[in-house]
């Protein structure tokens, strides 16, 4: 997944990753909220969901502590990360400022 995953975030579209579990209840209601953010963005996001119970060794890399967690990353580099959950319009916004 690694190898993979820095493919993924090393190009030049903003991609978000949302780092969530299975059990995790706030994942969840999570969502479908990044769909109704994939809507509203289109093809100048991309979301990729990981969980980091399957992909342990990625979520300590990033020091996941709590599910979710939303990062932001373009070029390789992360530009915002927050844990919890959020509304589609403070996602949206994180979103247009990093475009």
């Amino acid at each position: 997944m690694k190898g993979n995953f820095s493919a993924l975030i090393n190009s030049d579209q903003l991609v978000l990753i949302d780092f969530s579990a299975e059990w995790c209840g706030p994942c969840k209601m999570l969502a479908p909220i990044l769909k109704q953010v994939k809507d509203e963005l289109g093809d100048s996001l991309k979301i990729v969901k990981i969980d980091v119970d399957k992909n342990q060794a990625l979520a300590n890399t990033f020091q996941v502590r709590g599910v979710p967690t939303i990062m932001f990353f373009k070029n390789g580099k992360q530009l915002w990360r927050q844990s919890g959950v959020l509304q589609k319009a403070d996602i949206v916004k994180v979103a247009q400022s990093f475009m």
